[in-house]
């Protein structure tokens, strides 16, 4: 399963500001930041101002969350009793041009407003009275005056203002109400809470319609993730009759299939080359009889910890035998931490699993399965397998492990510290003639540093030295060696079945000059290099589908700024080099789905609008809430949002 990378915490009082990007990737709205000056000696004691500082950024964040409320609501309010087609993010000018072409005017895209025709004014039917205080042309803001958004609202009229003062190219410059709409849709909740307070009912409600603008648009298939822990550590299906019920209503829903992890740890469990496949067999069984298809994702890592909440899944009992003698065949940290989560990639050609190499184990799994299920294979039924490749099955290095103490933002650590990895580093330095480069990089902070915190990742830093290039090629290398060697025999065990490969989105401190948290990854990506063209070269050797996670949570402005965060940059970047190799994509959610807006978000990114060569996402997958049964909160805009993504127009009533 992915991991789910938390929400950014706020920032502690001690650290220092991040140094501003380099001038040629400074994003719009980016503003640049220097630490205070202070003389030398100690650290002055903490100031009244820059409490006070304090305070006040803790205000800003509370009134940006109210604000963000209230616009979900009007955005909400529009849609779903104006019948205004407004876009998912909506910004000012599209509320004015909506509100214009509702009272008759014509709006062309270059901004150019101008009455219609004298009938054209005539009142729309059923719309209330909405004044707006301020808008540049007085003719238009008279017509305006006399229509409503929505129905009446019981002789009581909402007077929204805006200031002139504000540019009105986002809707963060309106919002405030003079007095709430009391409307059936939207109870009396309190304007002071925001969209996180709210109950699942107000939720529900007031959250952002799918507009269903998406009718003869290319045909998307949808994937649930099924939560793991349905089957437990013996390989028995827990709690069939649950499944059925779960099943039954994605059926309802239109789904086209489910996604199985099938894990390494607990169909080889105890014994070398003894595979117990009874509760998969089972499972399987049962998706049948409701004609889901299914994805199966070959996990080849440990999932959870104790405490976590989750299920805890380790490597095979075996495996952890073996690593009472030999602790180098995980991946470790300059400490000498090890990680146990997955094998470290030094094992793939060593023969120290009880006489078999790393990918000679990955390979006898996957020809056992497939030798198990052929059948359903030939039938239809599965419709691809994902080939776990590291950390969370996603293709990285396990650089940001909560277990070792490592939290949101914080750069990640090199993990190539075991004797193999060592040895592989000795001989790539040799081959180039400087031995004394066969060492990791010295000065690359922790797990919780920030970039410009280490001698290595700041701007100019070692990153980019001589030493820096070679131990990054290096680095990124044996990922792309690792992802070579196994999909090649992937390829040989399935025979011919759509294969599926899970890169990570490492979005954090995208907008600096090293993208350190991508590096200690894996992606060799500095703002000067494009790291992920080799990956993807690779990956359309072996005619494999690209999956891309996508987080849905909206950082605000403060929160991206102090982690350098770009969601979007990133998978701008990644599905443009993927398109550009010829590679099919699809998208999975990181997170469960809360409101419309995060629907909107992944079908605009699914089915890009505005690319000149209609490309789009071969398919989605939904990550379902836990624990197994639970029901989306927004269940009404599940159904308008998978009739989206087939292409379909909503009916009446859903979204």
């Amino acid at each position: 399963m992915s991991m789910k990378y938390p929400h950014p915490p706020p920032r502690d009082e001690e650290a220092t500001a991040s140094p501003p990007p380099p001038p040629h990737r400074r994003p719009r709205g980016f503003a640049s930041s220097t630490a205070p000056a202070h003389s030398a000696g100690a650290t002055p004691p903490r100031r009244r101002g820059e409490r006070e500082r304090e305070r006040e950024k803790e205000r800003t964040k509370l009134r940006e969350r109210h604000r963000r409320a209230i616009t979900s609501r009007m955005l909400a309010g529009l849609r779903q009793h104006g019948n205004f087609p407004l876009p998912a993010r909506a910004d000012m000018n599209d509320v004015l041009a909506a509100l214009a072409r509702a009272a008759g005017w014509t709006v062309h895209p270059d901004g150019t407003t101008f009455r219609s025709s004298p009938q054209a004014l005539s009142p729309p039917p059923q719309l209330g009275t909405f004044h707006v205080t301020s808008v540049e042309t007085p003719t238009l803001t008279n017509t305006l005056n006399s229509y409503a958004i929505g129905t009446p609202l019981d002789s009581q009229a909402s007077v929204l203002h805006t200031d002139d003062s504000l540019s009105p190219s986002s809707l963060d410059s309106v919002v405030v109400a003079e007095q709430s709409i009391k409307n059936e849709n939207y109870g009396n909740s309190s304007s002071a809470n925001s969209l996180h307070s709210m109950d699942n009912d107000q939720l529900l409600r007031s959250s952002t319609v799918l507009a269903g603008d998406y009718t003869r648009t290319p045909y998307i298939p949808v994937y649930a993730s099924l939560p793991m822990g349905i089957i437990n550590s013996h390989c028995q299906l827990v709690e069939p009759e649950a499944v059925r019920t779960e099943l039954r209503h994605l059926k309802s829903l239109n789904v086209d299939g489910v996604v199985v992890d099938c894990w390494w740890g607990i169909v080889e469990a105890w014994t070398p080359r003894k595979y117990e496949w009874s509760g998969y067999r089972d499972l399987f069984g049962i998706i049948k009889e409701f004609k889901l298809k299914v994805q199966v994702l070959l996990s080849f890592h440990g999932s959870g910890e104790a405490g976590s909440g989750d299920a805890l899944i380790s490597l095979p009992k075996w495996i952890m035998e073996i690593a009472k003698e030999n602790q180098d065949i995980f991946f470790t940290d300059r400490e000498g931490r090890r990680n146990t989560e997955c094998l470290s990639w030094g094992i793939d050609k060593e023969r120290v699993l009880r006489g078999r190499t790393g990918i000679e184990v990955y390979f006898d799994f996957m020809r056992s399965f497939h030798m198990e299920f052929r059948n359903l294979s030939e039938e239809g039924l599965i419709s691809a397998i994902e080939i776990g490749l590291g950390a969370s099955g996603e293709l990285r290095y396990p650089s940001c492990p909560e277990r070792m103490g490592w939290r949101y933002p914080g750069i990640g650590e090199f993990q190539c510290y075991d004797r193999y990895m060592q040895k592989n580093l000795r001989q790539s330095a040799l081959s180039r003639g400087h031995l004394f480069w066969a060492r990791g990089p010295d000065n690359a902070g922790y797990y919780n540093s920030r970039p410009h915190e280490t001698g290595f990742f700041r701007d100019g830093g070692d990153y980019d030295s001589y030493y820096g290039r070679f131990f990054l090629k290096w680095y990124s290398g044996v990922l792309i060696d690792h992802v070579d060697q196994v999909l090649s025999l992937a390829t040989l065990a399935f025979d011919g079945a759509e294969i599926v490969v899970k890169i990570p989105s490492i979005y954090w401190w995208y907008r600096t000059a090293s993208h350190a948290a991508e590096l200690t990854a894996g992606f060799y990506n500095p703002t000067n290099r494009d790291g992920y063209s080799p990956v993807f070269k690779m990956l359309k050797k072996h005619s494999v589908v690209l999956k891309l996670v996508c987080y849905g949570p909206e950082f605000t402005v403060q929160e991206n700024d102090e982690a350098s965060a770009d969601p979007e940059g990133l998978t701008w970047q990644v599905m443009n080099v993927a398109w550009d190799h010829g590679l099919s994509l699809c998208i999975e959610s990181a997170l469960p789905c809360l409101d419309g807006e995060m629907y909107a978000r992944i079908l605009d990114t699914t089915k890009p609008r505005n690319d000149p060569d209609r490309h789009h996402a071969s398919f989605f997958v939904y990550r379902l809430q836990h624990p197994l049964l639970q029901r989306d909160v927004c269940f009404s805009e599940l159904c308008s949002f998978v009739k989206c993504m087939h292409g379909e127009a909503p009916q009446n009533g859903e979204g």
